[in-house]
């Protein structure tokens, strides 16, 4: 998804629903559910594979291989992205985040709701909802979870938890966890027990275990004790007709005419893991929806706008604002200690209980209650098992001297130099493995809580980008930091930072925001429903449509929000029953070809010049011009265009190799047609955008003796499948002052929808403007780009030559002649 080039599209298997859903996560989940249920058809893309219980890799070479890059041969479950300010890690799998969260389900604090709360670059935080808006969608939530507290009281990490929060007068719960504990509800807590099905049945058809308290939440769970998305929401909805379709990775979408939208997306081949994908040969497939729900995280969905924004005129400016990391920072306590003189290591036992068993809340100035600044939660973060080995492993002299002492008390043994016959090595054996004090009186902690959401998401050349720092939220980090080392100390340990920390970085796995709700599109992407302003039936359920932090683990907010969306979804279908749009092409929106006289692979048709009436081949000249500038999409005056795009930073650039395939024949044609193929590359368009067909006149007139213009028609596509076409002007005109070098390096553009052909610009939806030029530095390259190819290579050089200069001398030269007056 990071930087998807054009896929050829393939028709076959086109289908239609009510409703396409894109991503498997906390949105895309209860969307899924609720709309099949309510009796729309739908249809979930997920580019992750399913995990049924026991899939979960949990070997080394296993765990290699679960990372997410299809270019690299891997098709696992864990994303990892890399900001300038920040980590991120998301999941790619049937269940989204689901699969590797820690199973909180914390509401958001009732006066974390913040409105107008201004943010240090401008703007404010402003929700549009509050705790009441999401509170009966919180409960029916919390009830197709199972939320339910932790209900062991001899784990120890929890109780050292407990004992720590008492000890500082901090407020400390055990939040409702998505995890089953008994077999049935209200139960005993049994490890191991069998979990009965559910009325909706079980898509993965494997049966499941409850918790064996083993602490490899964030792996995924081998038993299915945690009620992730595909054991309860997507097995719902597959019960209730949703088509569930897994290796899906949706490419782009656009609007079409009638309403609805026409989604593009590949279908990976889990065969091809290990071996390299050229994800951009991959065949495009279609489906068209009247309703798309984009649900593939802060990070998918906003992704997804950014690359198909040209094809969503009116879009708010507000798309990519408001990003946060929910606050999220890792600490750890170490080397903990019990007794009265504290010299005993205590035993803390990280990897018993699932990942979370406990929270510690810090208030918020918002509270009202004393509390200051912003508000946070620090929770206990378990691991599994395996990392207390590693971890162990890695106290290099403790394990030396104990295998070096081994190994001497059995070299003496052999040889009879021992204090007797002793043939039991069992306490021996005990004092090689160590008493693993290190890992047992250590615990991860996890801070999470009220960040400033002003960072801001974007494309760099194609890729997704993320502008935030640590910096304007330094207050905050530092109290996250100052409880964890008050908790450290109240459990006789030291409190570490987590190593990214000294170059003041953090690892999110709460990314939040990109598309926020607002009031209205000078403040937000979307509606207080998820509704994208201006293009009715487009949704973001997802992380992304928050406008800040949530404060405590998001995923609830998240499903309560999709929950609440859909129900009036649902009550608006109920008032005004709509089909699936078949939909046709936009007007003004042609296949891709030539206009007329040309080929669609953007050369000019052959006539019948001087080359071809004496049978001769023909000599082609072809150069490759490089130019630079700023554009900005809802404007239609190319001046205007740049001013905006230079300040916002909207960049576009164009390789393009010009062609002439019969010298002879382009310099008599009055047009004086070539072809131009290449690529434009340009963030608000997606990123790198072939030339599909492309055409170049050099000098045309117009009717006015004092001007000619050199014309530029390129026909690209945007990563969706989206056709655009680029147009472009040079003036060459002889206005006051030596102005023929601005001219000949000045581009005035025009973005336009769809594939227009020659002739039909003005009745084409104009989608943005600005202005490319030539530096100097590319004009120096350019003059070396020049090649022929033919029989008369001199003859070539000689008539291009006498063209281009016998042009511009007829606009600038009369200057120069007596009486120095243009014509």
């Amino acid at each position: 998804m990071r930087h998807a080039v054009d896929a050829a599209m393939d028709t076959a298997g086109d289908t239609e629903a009510d409703v396409v859903v894109v991503g498997s996560g906390f949105g895309g989940s209860v969307a899924a559910h609720q709309l099949a249920e309510g009796g729309l058809s739908v249809v979930v893309l997920e580019r992750g594979r399913p995990y049924p219980p026991g899939s979960f890799p949990r070997t080394p070479a296993g765990m290699a291989r679960n990372f997410w890059d299809p270019s690299e041969g891997l098709y696992g479950m864990f994303d990892i992205w890399s900001f300038r300010g920040l980590e991120g890690v998301v999941s790619s799998g049937l269940g989204g985040g689901s699969l590797i969260y820690a199973n909180v389900l914390l509401r958001k604090d009732e006066k974390w709701f913040v409105h107008e709360s201004p943010l240090p670059g401008g703007g404010y935080e402003n929700w549009p909802i509050g705790r009441g808006d999401l509170e009966p969608h919180y409960e029916r939530v919390e009830r197709m979870l199972g939320g339910t507290p932790y209900p062991y009281r001899d784990t120890p990490k929890t109780a050292a938890m407990e004992e720590a929060a008492d000890r500082l007068g901090l407020d400390v719960s055990r939040p409702p966890l998505a995890v089953t504990f008994a077999a049935r509800p209200g139960g005993e807590p049994v490890p191991g027990a069998p979990i009965p099905e559910p009325a909706y049945g079980n898509l993965h058809g494997l049966p499941r275990e409850t918790c064996r308290l083993t602490g490899e939440c964030d792996l995924g769970c081998n038993l299915g004790a945690k009620n992730t998305l595909d054991h309860t929401y997507l097995s719902a909805a597959r019960h209730h007709g949703a088509d569930i379709r897994t290796g899906c990775e949706v490419r782009g979408f656009a609007a079409l005419p009638g309403g609805g939208y026409e989604v593009r997306y590949v279908v990976h081949d889990p065969a091809r893991e290990g071996h390299r994908t050229a994800t951009g040969r991959l065949p495009l497939r279609r489906i068209r929806c009247r309703r798309l729900v984009l649900a593939a995280g802060a990070f998918g969905s906003t992704f997804l706008l950014l690359r198909n924004r040209a094809g969503l005129p009116g879009l708010s400016t507000a798309l990519g604002t408001r990003f946060s990391g929910n606050g999220d920072l890792l600490g750890l306590v170490l080397d903990a200690r019990a007794g009265a003189a504290g010299t005993a290591p205590r035993r803390l036992a990280s990897s018993t209980g699932p990942v979370i068993t406990s929270a510690i809340r810090v208030g918020d100035a918002l509270d009202g209650d004393g509390s200051t600044g912003r508000g946070y939660y620090v929770e206990d973060a378990g691991y599994p098992a395996f990392v207390a080995w590693l971890a162990e492993a890695a106290q290099v002299s403790g394990g030396v001297r104990r295998t070096a002492g081994f190994g001497l008390d059995r070299l003496r043994s052999r040889f009879g130099l021992g204090s007797g016959p002793r043939s039991d090595i069992s306490g021996r054996l005990a004092r090689l493995l160590g008493p693993g004090a290190f890992s047992d009186a250590a615990l991860p902690l996890l801070g999470m809580g009220r960040d400033v959401p002003d960072g801001r998401m974007g494309l760099r050349r194609g890729y997704l980008d993320v502008d935030w720092t640590t910096l304007t939220s330094r207050r905050y980090f530092e109290r996250v930091r100052a409880t964890m080392a008050d908790v450290a100390g109240a459990l006789g340990g030291s409190f570490h930072d987590n190593p990214l920390w000294w170059a003041r970085r953090v690892i999110t796995v709460h990314p939040l925001g990109g598309a926020p709700m607002g009031r209205h599109p000078g403040e937000g992407v979307c509606d207080a429903h998820g509704e994208v302003f201006g293009h009715p039936g487009l949704y973001v359920l997802d992380g992304a449509v928050l406008p800040g932090p949530v404060g405590a683990n998001p995923s609830l907010t998240i499903a309560a929000f999709a929950d609440r969306a859909c129900r009036r979804i649902l009550e608006e279908h109920a008032a005004r029953p709509a089909s699936a749009t078949a939909g046709t092409a936009p007007a003004g929106v042609v296949a891709a070809g030539a206009p007329g006289g040309t080929t669609s692979g953007g050369t000019a048709l052959a006539d019948h010049g001087p080359a071809a009436a004496t049978g001769q081949r023909a000599t082609s000249l072809s150069f490759t011009e490089e130019m630079k500038g700023y554009v900005s999409l809802g404007v239609t005056d190319p001046e205007e265009g740049r001013e905006l795009g230079r300040a916002q930073g909207r960049r576009m650039m164009f390789r393009l190799t010009i062609t002439a395939d019969d010298v002879d024949r382009f310099v008599a044609d009055p047009r004086h047609r070539a072809g131009a193929v290449g690529h434009v590359e340009c963030d608000v368009l997606g990123g790198r955008l072939p030339v599909e067909a492309g055409w170049f006149n050099l000098f045309t007139r117009d009717g006015d003796p004092t001007r000619r213009r050199m014309l530029y028609r390129l026909h690209l596509r945007d990563p969706g499948g989206t056709p655009l076409t680029l147009v472009g002007r040079k003036e060459v005109h002889d206005d006051p002052g030596l102005d023929v070098w601005s001219d000949t390096s000045t581009l005035y553009v025009r973005v336009l929808a769809g594939h227009v052909p020659e002739g039909g610009d003005a009745e084409a939806t104009v989608l943005g403007a600005g202005v490319l030029v030539i530096l100097a530095a590319d004009f120096a390259r350019q003059l070396t780009t020049f090649e022929t190819s033919g029989p008369d290579p001199a003859r070539a050089f000689e008539g291009f030559g006498r063209l281009f200069l016998g042009e511009l001398w007829g606009v600038y030269g009369a200057r120069f002649a007596p009486g120095g007056e243009s014509p």
